[in-house]
């Protein structure tokens, strides 16, 4: 017979969603960084896709820093 708990869900722990939300802000601040390295030795259609990309890192780090303040004010 088939353990009836084996397909129970793990509990929801959130007490290192902080952590995680800043460590990936933190990378895309340093893939960013990166990037402005790498532009300085391209140019036309290439700088532009990675000028776009940082456009879009920037929003994803602006919706991280949302989530960071939701899970901080969720732990009081």
């Amino acid at each position: 017979m088939a353990n009836k708990h084996s397909n129970k869900p793990k509990p929801d722990d959130r007490s290192d969603n902080v952590e995680k939300l800043q460590s990936m802000v933190q990378d895309t601040i340093q893939n960013i960084e990166k990037s402005h390295e790498t532009m300085r030795f391209t140019d036309g259609e290439e700088k532009q896709e990675i000028e776009a990309k940082n456009k879009r890192r920037e929003e994803a780090i602006d919706a991280m820093r949302d989530e960071i303040k939701d899970e901080y004010n969720a732990l009081d």
